[in-house]
């Protein structure tokens, strides 16, 4: 008897339509990508409309005057004075002084924990440095109250005796408590584990190729480093840099808790006054009018511009740190 013959399946039809449950899907997933740009737009929005009445009564004065105060005309309308020159210049020093004090500390943290740190204690205190940014900020302001706050003043007091003939460390009265320095101190704890973790990131990504390279030319781990991991990483210690800068920026409750909000332009660090513009606004938000919840509102629309575009350099940065090695 003939053997049977196999039934020759029909032909798959090949198509680029998707299934209904991966469009479903597709459609999930861009719409939660979509939110938080549409949300963030909507703030901006939201407080473009609810300050536009103070840019366009002050003008240029906002940020070029320092005064912040109400008054009343004649007819009995409150008159607002407002001026944020003294608390942008108190962000970006206060900023500068955190960056100075966590970008070393976060880099040779980096390093340690990438190149030198056994693996059983690398895992603790990866854990340990991620823990510390989700830490509240009122708990780094009481600390900085309570505990920085008399020890950095001593440290102040021997950096204005020994460092007092450079100009913004010199002091025009003996007073050092609640400084832009202090609050830098307590603001770069708060950003050592976010530089600490983009640069770390960026350490791991060396081309294996490039170390093993050093190393058969006679290099020491210390001198590959330098050679090889360092040039390669400093686009990204630039970009974590920036990311700290950006939360250094927007940080309130730590700064307020340590500093003393006066409106008046201060270029000495180690001086007992100062501000910024979200320590100012929680500061005032609670007795304000309706004309100084505008100019509130307005400071928050500069410091919200501010930060964006800080962190927006920051992530191109980084980016470009990582694809192209460099």
């Amino acid at each position: 008897m003939p053997a049977p013959t196999a039934e020759t399946p029909d032909p798959r039809k090949l198509t680029t339509k998707h299934r209904a449950s991966d469009r479903l899907f597709r459609a999930v997933v861009t719409t939660f990508s979509f939110s938080a740009l549409i949300i963030l737009t909507l703030i901006g929005l939201f407080l473009l409309i609810k300050g536009f009445s103070t840019f366009k009564e002050q003008g240029l004065h906002f940020f070029t005057t320092a005064g912040w105060s109400v008054t009343q005309d004649a007819n009995g309308k409150d008159v607002g004075h407002f001026g944020l020159s003294a608390m942008l210049l108190g962000t970006v020093l206060i900023a500068l002084v955190a960056l100075f004090i966590a970008v070393p500390l976060s880099v040779l943290t980096a390093l340690f924990l990438t190149f030198y740190a056994p693996e059983r204690i690398r895992t603790f205190l990866v854990s340990v440095v991620d823990l510390m940014a989700a830490f509240p900020s009122i708990l780094y302001g009481l600390w900085g109250f309570f505990i920085l706050g008399p020890m950095a003043e001593y440290w102040a007091k021997l950096i204005n005796k020994y460092l007092g003939w450079i100009p913004f460390l010199s002091v025009p009265q003996p007073s050092f408590t609640r400084s832009p320095f202090i609050a830098g101190i307590v603001l770069a704890v708060m950003i050592v584990p976010i530089v600490t973790s983009v640069s770390r990131e960026v350490f791991s990504q060396t081309p294996l190729d490039r170390v093993q390279a050093a190393y058969a030319l006679g290099a020491s781990k210390w001198g590959m480093i330098k050679a090889v991991v360092l040039p390669f990483g400093s686009s990204g210690i630039v970009g974590g840099a920036m990311l700290g800068l950006g939360r250094a920026f927007g940080e309130t409750v730590a700064v307020y808790s340590v500093l003393n909000i006066v409106f008046r332009p201060n270029w000495h660090i180690l001086f007992t006054q100062g501000g910024n513009v979200a320590s100012m606004i929680i500061g005032q938000w609670g007795e304000a009018g309706k004309a100084e919840v505008s100019a509130l509102l307005a400071a928050g629309l500069v410091l919200f511009v501010l930060t964006l575009l800080v962190n927006f350099a920051a992530d191109f940065v980084v980016n470009r740190a990582v694809k192209s090695g460099r």
